[in-house]
């Protein structure tokens, strides 16, 4: 090989090796030029915080109005069909027979109405069916009847005229006395009253508690007694006296339930109405009768009319229309009204009686 070839290639290593330093210079000169990478820092690791409880007060329930309340409660009451069902069957027979009026009665006595209610209400038909013919429309000449037999020109409202207007709720064990104060108190509460609570039965710690959880949902205060066995009068009379303190509509004070043949339960129950009196008038005594305890209940109303001056009755359970005749047998006997009726164990299944539709009801 010539000197001319070696010096060739030795030229050409040397341009390979200078061009690939004028690269690599070029790369570093661009690589400083650049901005610093941005890296994402590492955050610190949170620990976990447990959420804090909730330790206000449950919201407040909405009482259902008193049109809602009759609107369902009627339509429970024609759903649970029994006396007035009974009486059409029979009626719708035409021309009744002796046998046919003998089972009339029987059914009115079987509902509770009461043999001298009866009487009279069979007597009235016979005659209305005679007079009318046969073209009489039974079921109408059976609704005028009973209509009498519930007396619709009983006054059925509440004594609200003084302020505070108290109500004393009394009743045998067993009829949800506690609970209906309880729904009584929801139902005024719905008709924008301010109500207070007095939790007089003192024998039992949970029927307080039970009545503080009634007052709870809809915002009404309960006054009770810290220690059980109180003086039942002591807790209706600071009832009374601070709802006349802090200017409250209605104060109702719940009792024990209490055995219509012990006398000195009967002489406590006059007692605490006494005492309450000694603030403001007791307006109402109303009565919590148990629909189904039937001709029972009777004399229970009884007793206790006597030993508290009852103004009203409040007929609890009445879904069993077969029952319904004590409506009418109660009111008869004591002279006061039905003003108050339970169909249902739900807060809200409690409403006035109205009698018009309560016979409508049955008839429907």
């Amino acid at each position: 090989m010539s000197s001319l070839t070696y010096l060739v290639i030795i030229v050409s290593l040397l341009a390979f090796v200078a061009l690939g330093g004028v690269v690599a210079f070029i790369k570093t000169r661009q690589s400083d030029q650049l901005p610093p990478a941005q890296q994402t820092p590492l955050l610190p690791v949170e620990e976990e915080v447990a959420p804090t409880p909730d330790t206000s007060s449950p919201a407040q329930e909405v009482p259902e109005s008193v049109p809602s309340r009759m609107q369902r409660l009627r339509a429970r009451l024609a759903h649970s069909g029994g006396l007035g069902q009974a009486l059409l069957g029979i009626l719708s027979r035409g021309d009744l027979s002796p046998a046919d009026w003998e089972e009339l009665e029987e059914t009115l006595l079987m509902a509770d109405v009461g043999l001298d209610a009866t009487t009279e209400i069979l007597d009235n038909l016979r005659t209305a069916v005679k007079v009318t013919g046969p073209e009489a429309d039974t079921r109408q000449l059976l609704r005028d009847e009973l209509l009498k037999a519930v007396n619709v020109e009983m006054d059925r409202s509440l004594a609200l005229t003084n302020k505070p207007a108290t109500i004393l709720m009394v009743g045998v064990n067993g009829t949800g006395k506690t609970t209906t104060t309880g729904k009584l108190a929801r139902l005024l509460v719905a008709q924008e009253h301010t109500v207070l609570l007095g939790a007089a039965d003192t024998f039992r710690a949970a029927a307080a508690d039970q009545l503080c959880t009634w007052g709870e949902r809809v915002g009404v205060e309960v006054v009770r007694s810290d220690r059980e066995g109180a003086d039942p009068a002591s807790v209706a009379f600071d009832a009374v006296k601070q709802g006349a303190d802090t200017d409250v509509d209605v104060v109702i004070v719940d009792t024990a339930g209490r055995l219509q043949n012990k006398a000195g339960l009967m002489d406590e129950l006059g007692k605490i109405k006494r005492v309450m009196e000694k603030t403001v008038p007791t307006g109402e005594v109303l009565l919590v009768l148990d629909a189904t305890t039937g001709q029972n209940g009777m004399r229970q109303a009884e007793v206790f009319a006597q030993a508290a001056g009852i103004t009203g009755i409040v007929l609890s359970k009445l879904d069993g229309t077969a029952k319904g005749g004590i409506v009418i047998s109660v009111q008869r006997a004591l002279g006061v009204p039905v003003k108050f009726v339970g169909l249902g164990e739900g807060a809200d299944d409690f409403a006035p009686f109205d009698p018009e539709n309560f016979v409508d009801s049955l008839l429907s």
